[in-house]
C-alpha cells in the first residue's frame, strides 16, 4: 500500500485532520521545526515529504478547517488546560466555564456536548495530563508529539483507553522477543506514576501480582522513565537472606567498600551511604525474611537516611503485611493484575506485529488455552512465532501454526 493509501485513514490511531491542525497551527505560531515533522512521520508511517504535502495542501485548499468544522465544536487549549485542572471532571469543567463567562456574553456549549467532544478528542489522541506526581518530571527535551498535543507515540484504541508503543528511553528495559516493545497499559501507566511519586517523596511502595502479569518489566519501565539524576540500586536478593547477608548485597548495591565486620561501624556505613537521596529496588521480595524486612524498615525510618523502598514480586504484599511496623509505612500497595480478554488483541498487536495479521477468534482461542491473560504466557507464545516464522518474507499466521506453537507449551500431562 503506498504512502496516500496510508495516510488517507485514521494513520495508526491519530486523525489525519487532527494532525495536520496541530502542525498547521505550530507553523502559524513560528514554532514547528523538522523535529516535529519527523516524530509525525515516524508515528503516522509515512514519509516526512508526504508530511510536508500534507500540510501545504491544507493551506492551500483550508481542507482541514472545514473538515474539522463539520465536526462541530472544537475544544480551545486553554479549555482543554482547565478540564485537566479539574482532574477530567467535565462537569466541573462546565461549572468553571459557566462561572468565567458570568456577566459576558460568551456561550457555554451544554455538557453533552462537552462530554462528546472530549471523547472524541481523547480517541483521536489528544493528551490529558491529571493529578501529575511530584517526582514525573518533564524531559529535559519535550518530545515533539507532546508539543503537537498528540501524544508521545502512536496508539490503539479500545473502549475510550489507549494502549502505547513507548519508543524512548527503553534500553533499559529487556524486552526478550525479537522485534516485541513495551506496551504501555493503564496498569504499566499507573506504575510509571506510583513509582515516581514514591521516588520523589521517600517513601515505600508496593509492587505485587500473580507470576508472569509483568511486574518487573512494568518496574524497570517505570525506573528508566524516572528523572537521570534519581540514583536507582537494584538489591538482588537470595532466598531467605539472613540479615548479614542481607547487609553484604546492600553494600554491593550502594558501591561500597569492604564492609566492617562489627555490625555497629557496618551498619553506620550504610546509613552514611544512604544519607544521600536513593532509590533502593527489591524484585523478588516475598524471598525477604521478617528481619531482614524489619532491617530494611530501621534503614528507612532512620532520620538521617533519604532513602524510597520498591518492594516487588508475585506474594510481595503477604511477606510485608508480617511485619506490621513496616507494612503501616507503606504509601501505595499497588496491584498488576493480568490483561482483560477485551485488553488481549489491542495489547498484544502493540507488543509485536506478528499479531497484527491474526484473527480475532484465533487471538480469543490462544488466550483461552495458553495466555490466560498472563503476558509472560502471551511472550512465550509470541517468542515461538517469531522463530517459526524467521526468514520468510510473508508471513502467515494461521490456526495450524498457532495451535502448534501452543502445544510446545502445554508440559507434560
Amino acid at each position: 500500500m503506498g504512502e496516500q493509501g496510508v495516510g488517507g485513514r485514521a494513520a495508526r490511531g491519530l486523525p489525519r485532520e487532527l494532525v495536520v491542525r496541530r502542525l498547521v497551527e505550530r507553523q502559524a505560531a513560528g514554532e514547528l521545526t523538522s523535529r516535529h515533522m519527523r516524530a509525525v512521520a515516524d508515528t503516522v508511517g509515512v514519509s516526512v515529504r508526504t508530511v510536508w504535502r500534507w500540510l501545504a495542501t491544507a493551506k492551500a485548499t483550508g481542507e482541514v478547517d472545514r473538515k474539522l468544522a463539520r465536526q462541530g465544536y472544537a475544544m480551545p487549549d486553554e479549555t482543554w488546560s482547565l478540564l485537566a485542572e479539574a482532574g477530567g471532571n467535565v462537569a466541573e469543567l462546565r461549572r468553571r466555564m459557566l462561572a468565567a463567562a458570568a456577566g459576558s456574553a460568551t456561550a457555554v456549549p451544554p455538557l453533552g456536548t462537552l462530554h462528546r467532544v472530549v471523547r472524541r478528542d481523547r480517541l483521536a489522541g489528544r493528551v490529558l495530563i491529571i493529578g501529575r506526581e511530584p517526582g514525573l518530571a518533564e524531559p529535559l527535551r519535550p518530545d515533539p508529539l507532546s508539543e503537537l498535543g498528540l501524544g508521545t507515540v502512536s496508539g490503539v484504541g479500545l473502549g475510550g483507553q489507549v494502549f502505547l508503543r513507548e519508543q524512548t528511553r527503553l534500553a533499559k528495559v529487556p524486552v526478550l522477543v525479537p522485534g516485541a516493545q513495551v506496551v504501555v497499559t493503564p496498569s504499566v501507566a499507573s506504575v510509571v506514576q506510583r513509582v515516581a511519586h514514591a521516588a520523589a517523596v521517600g517513601a515505600v511502595a508496593c509492587l505485587y501480582g500473580d507470576a508472569g502479569h509483568g511486574k518487573t518489566v512494568a518496574l524497570q519501565y517505570a525506573l528508566s522513565q524516572l528523572p537521570e539524576p534519581v540514583r536507582v540500586r537494584r538489591v538482588h536478593v537470595g532466598v531467605h537472606p539472613s540479615v548479614p547477608e542481607l547487609r553484604r548485597v546492600l553494600a554491593d548495591a550502594l558501591e561500597l567498600k569492604r564492609l566492617p565486620h562489627a555490625t555497629g561501624a557496618a551498619d553506620l556505613m550504610l546509613l552514611d551511604a544512604l544519607r544521600r537521596p536513593r532509590v533502593l529496588v527489591l524484585d523478588e521480595a516475598q524471598r525477604l525474611p521478617v528481619p531482614a524486612l524489619e532491617f530494611l524498615r530501621q534503614l528507612w525510618d532512620h532520620p538521617d537516611t533519604d532513602v524510597a523502598l520498591l518492594f516487588a514480586g508475585a506474594g510481595a504484599e503477604r511477606a510485608l503485611r508480617r511485619v506490621p511496623a513496616l507494612a503501616s509505612r507503606v504509601l501505595t500497595w499497588e496491584l498488576v493484575p493480568r490483561l482483560a480478554q477485551a485488553e488481549v488483541g489491542p495489547v498484544m498487536e502493540a507488543f509485536h506485529p506478528l499479531w497484527g495479521q491474526v484473527a480475532s477468534v484465533d487471538m480469543a482461542w490462544v488466550d483461552e488455552h495458553i495466555g490466560h491473560g498472563n503476558f509472560r504466557a502471551w511472550a512465550k507464545v509470541t517468542s515461538h512465532l517469531t522463530a517459526e516464522v524467521y526468514g520468510q518474507a510473508r508471513a502467515v499466521v494461521d490456526r495450524p501454526l498457532l495451535e502448534r506453537v501452543c502445544a510446545r507449551l502445554t508440559g507434560p500431562v
